[in-house]
């Protein structure tokens, strides 16, 4: 038999990132919780939390917490067919989903309020490159993703989605400044580029589809969406925007798309666990919505 409150302590120590928040999470001792993920440890042979600020899953943690997270997602559905079971649940039920910045920018809050508006359910998003959220279901970190990756993880559906579409822009003022004689290699090379991390290569992409040319200009590095817009705004560099949010700002000129005018679509696809669950049946729902009444 499997110790299910060995387990739980080892996804609660996870996903709080401590032994002292797990135990508050659980209404235990932090004594309790230690004794529940050492004896586990034990008797597996293996580690399955390493120990530091904050605490993170082995690769065989992982599995664990990826376990229990789809026996909890299994037992809401037994509760919704036996509520009188509710008054024994440990809260609502969670779903981690990988999703990628953008998207938490423009079109995945909808989504995410029509679910939880029609189920009660809670989320935790991953913050993760679309490039990249596909592996964090290939670990067991999460339950579904919206990724760029069309190949299915094994193990889970996949939906396409749409595309968001991006467009290269920067203020007037900075248009001025740095590309008065055209936009060319000459002046992407000296003009400031922001661009989200090391992985974000649609401004790479974008010079060469649409001059031929691969630049490589001084950054401004700025993780966020919503940051790279007001920083563009405020006139620090050019860069790629989601066209829904640079819209307004080209139509009112505070924006200004750059020569030729050539735009980038992303496409992106939503993979979740083949995992029986109404819950996140429901969830894709929600998201193929979402992304139908936004993306191209």
């Amino acid at each position: 038999m499997l110790d299910y409150p060995a387990l739980a302590a080892v996804a609660a120590v996870a996903r709080e990132g401590s032994f002292d928040k797990a135990a508050a999470v659980l209404g235990v001792t932090p004594s309790a919780i230690s004794q529940r993920v050492k004896g586990l440890e034990e008797r597996l042979g293996a580690i399955l939390l390493t120990r530091g600020a904050p605490c993170r899953p082995t690769k065989a943690g992982a599995k664990i917490c990826a376990h229990v997270e789809q026996v909890l997602l299994l037992e809401s559905d037994m509760i919704a067919d036996l509520p009188r079971l509710a008054d024994q649940a440990a809260g609502r039920p969670l779903i981690r989903v990988a999703v990628n910045a953008d998207s938490v920018s423009t079109w995945f809050p909808q989504a995410a309020a029509r679910f939880a508006a029609e189920t009660g359910a809670m989320l935790e998003l991953v913050m993760e490159d679309e490039a990249h959220t596909a592996d964090r279901l290939r670990t067991g970190e999460v339950l579904a993703a919206v990724t760029a990756d069309p190949v299915p993880v094994a193990g889970c559906r996949t939906y396409a989605l749409g595309a968001i579409d991006y467009v290269a822009s920067a203020s007037p003022d900075f248009v001025n400044r740095h590309f008065a004689q055209g936009v060319d290699a000459e002046s992407l090379q000296r003009a400031p580029m922001l661009r989200f991390d090391r992985r974000d290569n649609l401004q790479a992409r974008w010079c060469e589809e649409a001059l031929a040319i691969r630049p490589t200009p001084p950054v401004h590095w700025t993780p966020s969406t919503q940051g790279m817009l007001d920083m563009a705004l405020a006139g620090l560099g050019w860069s790629m925007t989601p066209l829904h949010l640079a819209q307004p700002h080209l139509a009112a000129g505070r924006l200004v798309e750059l020569p030729p005018g050539h735009r980038i679509a992303v496409a992106l696809f939503w993979q979740r666990t083949r995992l029986a669950a109404r819950l996140l049946d429901r969830l894709t729902e929600a998201v193929r919505m979402g992304a139908a009444q936004v993306l191209s």
